[in-house]
C-alpha cells in the first residue's frame, strides 16, 4: 500500500482521514505546518500527498510549492469542497469532498498510489 503525507487544518478530520487510511492498509503520516511538511519529507519517501479540504487557497498553493520541491516522487490529491471547486490545477487528481471524510478517499489514494 501508499505512503501517504496528510495537511489540513483541523486536526479531527486529520486524525478521521489518518483512521480511514490506515484501516485500508495505507501508511499515514501528517503534517500541519510547513516544518512539519519538509521534516516529514527528508526522512520519508511519499507515494502520495493530500491537500486538505478546508485550508485557504493560498495556503493549498503553498504546499503544492512544498510537496513538488520536498516530496518530488508523490501525487498530489487535492480534496476540495463543491462550493470552492479545484483550487490546484497542477495537483495529479482531485476528489471532491463534504464537510466529513469520505469513504471513498483510500480507493482514490490507492488509484493514485499505482500510476
Amino acid at each position: 500500500m501508499a505512503l501517504v503525507l496528510c495537511t489540513g487544518a483541523d486536526p479531527a478530520l486529520m486524525e478521521t482521514r489518518r483512521m480511514l487510511l490506515e484501516k485500508s492498509g495505507h501508511r499515514v503520516i501528517t503534517a500541519t505546518d510547513e516544518a512539519a511538511l519538509k521534516a516529514a519529507c527528508q526522512q520519508n519517501a511519499f507515494n502520495v500527498a493530500v491537500i486538505g479540504q478546508v485550508l485557504p487557497i493560498s495556503v493549498k498553493k503553498r504546499l503544492l510549492v512544498l510537496i513538488r520541491a520536498h516530496c518530488p516522487a508523490a501525487k498530489v490529491l487535492e480534496l476540495y469542497a463543491p462550493s470552492t471547486g479545484r483550487i490546484l490545477k497542477d495537483a495529479d487528481s482531485w476528489l471532491e469532498v463534504p464537510a466529513d471524510v469520505p469513504e471513498t478517499l483510500p480507493q482514490e489514494v490507492t488509484a493514485l498510489a499505482s500510476h
